[in-house]
């Protein structure tokens, strides 16, 4: 027996050092359908010059073992790869990923457009996931959607990935992004984690200067205190619909997203917020404003009365003619 051991060994050796190939490209991409025979498997990487020699690679996977082993997807293989590492890649079920970037402050159907640029992933099917009343409870999300809860971030998804796995992935960095200590500060407000991640994604959609994220929060959580309405730009946007100026008329908008007519905050989130602006709106700094506007560079212009804003808007105005934004 340990003679035979050591042949075969010997043998398998031999023959993965023999798959690598002297290949005229530097990757091939090939799709290995479910189901597929261990020979159509091998063909196809011959005919794909992965490996030079079906046979040997048949051969290979049969000594080894592992030819029932070999999982449906689709892989990357580089140029010279070894006849081992080809047989190991499949096996493993590594499959090759594709980049999706989300960033922050986009809207349920804005994401939606964007997964479906990226990574093929329709636009309709990734809609009907994010509203799947199963999906929402084998995730915990307790809201009509998975609005708010998509985290904005850089992801790697393996080729044909599906609707369903992109927001079950998207949610699951939502919730590895979430520190423990939040839940404490939480209960401290008298808050549920809805209405912090309503608050953080209005936040998100008005800020463009980084350090203004916790005055922002700041003037909102003043207005609720007061009883104050919120009266925030980005929530009569999500109320549009789509993104642009905004008119007088805009204002009036009917929308239970829309703070200038609702009272508190609206029903759900009108984005995707990052870590940063769920900390803003979880830990606002200590201040007595009460209003802002965003000036020309995305910096914000911070008051307390209403006099003094209307003075802040009057010079933003000003900026903006004497830069020809208006």
């Amino acid at each position: 027996m340990r003679l035979r051991s050591v042949v075969i060994g010997a043998t398998l050796a031999a023959m993965a050092a023999c798959g690598s190939d002297d290949l005229q490209i530097d990757t091939v991409r090939i799709t290995i359908p479910r189901g597929a025979t261990l020979t159509a498997v091998a063909d196809t990487l011959e005919q794909r010059g992965v490996v030079k020699s079906s046979r040997r690679f048949k051969l290979y996977a049969r000594v080894s073992g592992r030819q029932r082993g070999i999982q449906a997807g689709t892989y990357d293989f580089p140029s010279g790869m070894p006849m081992r590492a080809v047989l190991e890649t499949l096996v493993s079920g590594r499959e090759a990923l594709q980049s999706m970037v989300v960033p922050e402050g986009l809207a349920l159907l804005e994401v939606a457009d964007r997964i479906q640029e990226q990574v093929g992933v329709s636009a309709d099917s990734f809609l009907l996931a994010a509203r799947d009343t199963a999906v929402l409870a084998r995730l915990g999300i307790a809201a009509p959607t998975l609005e708010g809860y998509l985290y904005p971030s850089t992801y790697h998804v393996r080729i044909g990935v599906t609707a369903q796995e992109v927001v079950v992935h998207m949610v699951e960095e939502f919730a590895r992004r979430w520190k423990p200590g939040w839940d404490s500060t939480l209960s401290d407000l008298g808050w549920t984690r809805h209405q912090l991640v309503t608050l953080a994604s209005i936040i998100e959609g008005e800020v463009r200067y980084a350090p203004d994220r916790e005055y922002v929060s700041s003037v909102y959580h003043n207005r609720l205190d007061r009883g104050m309405r919120l009266q925030a730009d980005p929530t009569v946007i999500y109320a549009l619909g789509r993104r642009r100026r905004l008119y007088q008329r805009d204002y009036q908008t009917p929308s239970p997203y829309n703070t200038y007519l609702i009272d508190g905050l609206p029903p759900g989130p009108i984005g995707q917020p990052s870590a940063a602006s769920i900390e803003a709106a979880l830990h606002p700094i200590t201040t007595g404003f009460l209003f802002f506007v965003a000036r020309p560079d995305g910096k914000h212009v911070f008051t307390r009365t209403h006099a003094e804003h209307l003075n802040a808007v009057r010079e933003v105005r000003r900026l903006e003619v004497e830069l020809g934004i208006r």
